[in-house]
C-alpha cells in the first residue's frame, strides 16, 4: 500500500472509530448528574481535544507501522487502541467506574509502552504520543475522582 493511502487508512480507523464511539456513547443525563471534581474540564473540551489526539495516535501508528508493521511498538499501538476504544462504552454505557479506571490505567501503560518502543525507530512517533500520555494520565485522575465522589 502506498504512502498516502496507509496514512488515510489510519486516519479513517482511528479518527473515525473515536468519532464514531464518541457518537454512540455520549454523555448524557446519567454523567451530568455525576458528582465531579472541582477540576473536571467543561464538556466542550473533550471533542476538540480527543479528536486532535485521534490524529496524533494515527500519525505516530503510522509512522511505525511503516518501519516496523509486527514489531513491538505497533503490538503496544493496538493494544493502547483496544483499550481507548473500550473505555467509553464501559464507562457511559456499562456506568461501571472502576473498571473503566482500571482499563485507562492499562492504556496509560500501553501508551507509555509505545513511547518507550517506539522512540528506537521513530523519535516523532515516540513524540506524537506525549500529549496523548499527559492527556490520559489527567483523565485517569478524573475517572478515578469521579468513582471516589460517587
Amino acid at each position: 500500500m502506498g504512502r498516502w493511502p496507509s496514512l488515510l487508512l489510519f486516519l479513517a480507523l482511528v479518527v473515525g472509530g473515536g468519532l464514531a464511539i464518541g457518537l454512540v456513547t455520549a454523555p448524557g443525563e446519567w454523567y451530568a448528574h455525576l458528582a465531579k471534581p472541582s477540576f473536571n474540564p467543561p464538556p466542550w473540551l473533550f471533542g476538540p481535544v480527543w479528536t486532535v489526539l485521534y490524529v496524533l495516535i494515527a500519525v505516530a501508528g503510522w509512522r511505525t507501522w511503516r518501519i516496523e508493521p509486527g514489531g513491538p511498538a505497533m503490538v503496544a499501538w493496538w493494544v493502547q487502541l483496544a483499550l481507548n476504544f473500550l473505555w467509553s462504552p464501559v464507562f457511559f454505557l456499562a456506568r461501571d467506574l472502576l473498571l473503566a479506571l482500571v482499563i485507562l490505567l492499562g492504556m496509560l501503560a500501553a501508551i507509555v509502552a509505545f513511547i518507550a518502543l517506539a522512540r528506537r525507530l521513530d523519535r516523532v512517533a515516540a513524540w506524537l504520543f506525549a500529549p496523548y500520555a499527559l492527556w490520559v494520565a489527567f483523565a485517569g485522575l478524573l475517572n478515578a475522582s469521579i468513582w471516589w465522589l460517587n
